[in-house]
């Protein structure tokens, strides 16, 4: 038997100091999915590498699963990252 585990999103925010190199400083989108391999309240504050490839801060009180319907999330942390159920 196969076991399969999901993974689990912590919710990272771009610094304008850290901004990802694609990103424009003017982006709106500042909200992005990093892939938390421990409990998000031990990434709080870390400095981590989102999903799309964006230097983020975790914010470890944010769930993933509530804020990637936010307008102000990356898409393409959206589209690459599904939440856990």
């Amino acid at each position: 038997m196969t076991t399969v585990q999901r993974l689990t999103y912590a919710v990272g925010f771009a610094r304008p100091d850290r901004r990802y190199w694609a990103q424009p400083v003017d982006q709106p989108m500042s909200w992005h999915a990093v892939e938390a391999h421990r409990p998000t309240d031990e990434l709080d504050g870390e400095v981590e590498l989102a999903v799309c490839g964006a230097i983020v801060q975790v914010w470890g009180s944010q769930q993933w699963d509530r804020m990637s319907a936010g307008r102000s999330t990356c898409a393409e942390c959206r589209r690459l990252a599904v939440p856990a159920s």
